[in-house]
């Protein structure tokens, strides 16, 4: 227990797994919660006469138990057993191999094979912020300084599983990172500039950062070289993996905010039953594709080229259907070559992955044989020519690792027969034991003439030779013969050759462990070499596997290549929502839209429309047709011609944030806000139901100005959808040339509201909310009711409609931007005005002055 306090007091914020024999156990505190979370048994043991709390479970169910730890948000310490227990040893040396935490973990039932496992490390320096992303699964490592804008979009984008921070900058991060996120604080000098800088180039061996783009960001400098260090300190220090970084340049992507990776549902649905665009178009067929599609998702392209490249090799594959059928059934065969090649550094890689890579190299030949052959376009071309076969590296393990190597050495053979000429003499022993003994006792029998000689075993003194005493009594027993055992007919005797027999067969098995754990080893040590050639083979699978599965997507869902130029134009026609139509029933097709959007004469589009009649699938179908055009995939539409949009950005729904205080209206205006701060001339703007969270007056002025300001804004003249409940907003398209007024239609048929789901030009005046109330489900006698009320206000309404129309024709007239839509322009509030004006508040006591209060105040009253 001493020892295990010594290892525990170096791991404080761990949950110890402490091994002892063939258990790993806990105790203390840690006992209590992993008997709470793994459902064992709690007990307590007696050391030294003080009860401790205790709690274990077998070794080899590591993996069942350890990933319910992670994944409740511990950090897991594992100490094993580093020496073999002994009569002369009391205590076995004991130390801890490795931390697992939610951001660093290699282990199987723990990662998602479709998403990274990022660790994050932030640093805040002024207005600025260093951020670092580490995989240590896969080995990518990337880094980014900015504003707290762009951190809290890689961070949406991303998504870490562990942020590591200062903790005197506990406060900062907060600021922008959610509760949820699991973080850990270290001491402020693991964030000193210089020595971060020095582990930088230790690690990638360079005598200058220039080289990896760092240079001139100190703060990403600090964030990176933590991660590192503390990578050190968990006891993951073979990461030669991590071969190369890569800088995020936000000029190079397209600028999708959190808001917006969130409303539009990229990577995941906001609802539980939901699907997300990337659960839709994903098609790949490896770990690695699924995870470079991830981050495409989040970080399309802005340069022409570059999306002009991708599309050409997405253009190859769905014009050629047999390289596309060849292409997917190779990829099928190919593992997670990533995540099994960054073990080999580090030790961890089984004798299954290495015929995993095996199998891996094999597809990489046929495919460079399939495709060079095809001699398709000079990019796609070019990219398969970059795939390494590995040759010497595929004969290497099909020479050495059996074809039925279990995952565990110890658990059966995994070194091929034929590879170590020792290791097969052993096998031949242990194998042939019961031959051995038999060839021996029978060339005994030979040399002696004892025809009733027998090989016997037992625990005494091992294998020995039995003779009855009929055959003593003939003086046939040779000399070298050694008597072990006399019994009442006969005698036992052990014979040299017998000894060093029974030593070798009794040796067999740990030996063949020992040797084929030296072996494997060594085979490891061999495969370092490889791993920056494999991971460059596994960069170049991921993008086939993308390219392959934009191009499957295009086929099966009838999508189009998209022209991409670098004007300020959108135009779709006959556009489609990618995840909505795939959820519709075969009889019910999705009916699709035209958006035409250009600066110089339809900037904003105003879409009036009923509740449900989709004019939010408008909206969301446009932003996700630019997005999939700008990821260099094609587009669900039968033509879309897309100048570049360098930002997307949407606000749409709304939802309290009560853990924060804020409310409904405050988050719209935060969004909202972010929106008119960012916005370019090549922003692309989503606004669905501004200005519903507050007063039918505020909601109309808030929308208004928004509206008149994205028009008025100088020379930016940002493209926006504009979907509102608010019908007064249609009179902007009367005042600004750039505003024009849609409506998704519909039609009523005998008191039946059909939702034609069609955008067309004009404005629409009613929400038939009523009708959505009934197709609800709504009690026949509350929509009864409803329709009465509301034929009972509309008539009452007609005054304050008036009102609203009369103070939009004044501001409409005026210089003056704010609406006057609250002066009562009343006799009696004129009245009221006029004294106001009159008083001389400075000559006035403050006695005087509250009389004068208390006279309006009940003159209003009696008003009223």
């Amino acid at each position: 227990m001493k020892q295990y306090f010594d290892i525990k007091r170096k791991h404080p914020d761990a949950l110890l797994l402490f091994r002892v024999g063939d258990f790993y156990e806990t105790f203390g505190e840690d006992a209590i919660k992993a008997s709470h979370i793994l459902g064992i048994i709690l007990t307590k043991r007696n050391n030294g006469g003080s009860n401790i709390e205790l709690a274990g479970f077998p070794y080899h169910s590591l993996d069942l138990y350890l990933p319910k730890l992670v994944k409740a948000g511990y950090r897991v310490a594992i100490c094993e057993q580093l020496e073999k227990p002994s009569k002369e040893k009391k205590i076995v040396r004991r130390d801890v191999t490795e931390v697992v935490t939610p951001g660093v973990t290699t282990n199987e039932s723990i990662l998602d094979s479709s998403q990274n496992n990022f660790l994050a490390s932030l640093f805040f320096e002024d207005n600025k912020i260093g951020i670092a992303f580490l995989d240590i699964s896969t080995g990518e490592f990337i880094v980014h300084q900015g504003n707290r804008h762009s951190i809290e979009k890689l961070i949406q984008s991303f998504e870490p599983n562990e942020v590591l921070y200062s903790k005197k900058q506990k406060g900062q991060l907060e600021e922008i990172l959610d509760s949820s996120v699991y973080k850990f604080g270290l001491d402020e000098w693991f964030f000193d500039a210089d020595y971060n800088r020095d582990i930088l180039l230790e690690h990638f061996k360079v005598v200058s950062l220039k080289g990896l783009g760092l240079e001139e960001l100190g703060l990403a400098q600090v964030a990176s070289g933590t991660i590192l260090h503390y990578l050190s300190t968990i006891q993951q220090r073979n990461i030669s993996h991590i071969h190369q970084v890569t800088r995020v340049q936000s000029d190079k992507y397209m600028w999708l905010d959190r808001f917006t990776i969130r409303n539009l549902e990229l990577v995941r649905s906001n609802h539980e039953s939901g699907i997300s665009l990337l659960e839709v178009i994903d098609r790949t067929k490896t770990p690695m594709g699924a995870r470079m599609l991830s981050k495409w998702m989040v970080l399309p392209l802005k340069s022409i080229s570059e999306i002009e490249q991708r599309l050409d090799c997405v253009e190859t594959l769905y014009e050629d259907e047999s390289l596309r059928e060849n292409l997917g059934e190779q990829l099928k065969k190919v593992g997670d070559l990533e995540r099994m090649t960054s073990r080999i550094p580090m030790g961890k890689i089984n004798p299954r992955e290495f015929l995993g890579i095996r199998n891996t190299l094999r597809v990489v030949e046929k495919l460079k044989e399939s495709v060079l052959v095809k001699q398709s376009n000079p990019i796609f071309t070019k990219l398969v020519q970059g795939l390494d076969e590995c040759r010497k590296f595929t004969e290497l393990i099909e020479n050495s690792i059996d074809e039925d190597a279990p995952v565990l050495l110890k658990k059966g053979q995994v070194i091929k027969e034929g590879w170590n000429e020792e290791l097969d003499e052993w096998r031949h022993v242990s194998n042939n034991a019961k031959d051995l003994l038999i060839k021996l006792q029978t060339k005994e029998i030979q040399n002696t003439g004892i025809t009733g000689l027998k090989v016997g075993f037992n625990n005494v003194f091992g294998y020995y030779l039995e003779v009855t005493n009929k055959y003593k009594d003939q003086d046939l027993i040779p000399e070298n013969w050694i008597r072990k055992q006399t019994l009442k007919g006969s005698e036992r005797y052990i014979t040299p050759e017998l000894k060093e027999l029974e030593s070798k067969i009794l040796q067999a098995q740990e030996k063949i462990s020992e040797l084929e754990e030296k072996l494997f080893i060594e085979l490891v040590a061999k495969s370092a070499g490889y791993v920056s050639t494999l991971l460059n083979n596994a960069n170049i699978l991921a993008q086939l596997d993308c390219f392959y599965s934009f191009s499957e997507l295009a086929e099966k869902g009838q999508y189009v290549r998209p022209k991409i130029n670098d004007s300020l134009v959108l135009d779709i026609k006959a556009g489609r929502h990618p995840v909505i139509e795939t959820q519709l029933e075969a009889d019910k097709p999705y009916v699709p839209n035209d958006v035409y959007l250009d600066p110089e004469r339809q900037q904003i589009i105003m879409i009036t429309g009923p509740n449900m009649s989709g004019k939010s699938a408008v909206l969301r179908q446009t932003a996700l047709i630019t997005l999939l055009a700008h990821m260099g995939c094609y587009v669900p539409a039968e033509s879309a011609s897309i100048g570049i949009v360098d930002k997307i950005f949407t606000r749409v729904g709304a939802s309290d944030n009560i853990s924060s205080g804020e409310s409904t209206f405050m988050v719209e205006m935060n969004e909202t806000a972010s929106i008119l701060n960012n916005l370019s001339a090549r922003s692309l703007i989503i606004l669905d139901e501004i200005g519903r969270g507050t007063s039918t007056y505020d909601g109309i002025s808030i929308a208004w100005a928004i509206a008149e300001y994205l028009h008025d804004d100088g020379h930016l003249r940002p493209k926006t959808l504009f979907a509102t409940h608010y019908h007064e907003l249609n009179q902007l398209a009367e005042s600004f040339e750039r505003i024009k007024n849609y409506n998704v239609a519909t039609k009523e048929v005998e008191d039946k509201v059909i939702f034609l789901r069609k955008l067309v030009p004009g404005s629409c005046e009613s929400s038939f909310g009523i009708h959505v109330a009934q197709m609800a489900g709504m009690p026949s006698s509350l929509v009864k009711n409803a329709n009465a009320l509301l034929r009972e206000l509309e008539s009452k309404s007609v005054h304050q409609k008036s009102e609203i129309q009369s103070a939009i024709q004044d501001h409409q007239t005026s210089s003056s931007f704010q609406l006057d839509i609250f002066d009562k322009g009343d006799s009696e509030w004129l009245e009221i005005k006029a004294e106001l004006e009159k008083l001389d508040i400075q000559s006035m006591t403050p006695i005087e002055c509250m009389l004068k209060l208390k006279e309006l105040s009940e003159k209003i009253k009696g008003d009223q």
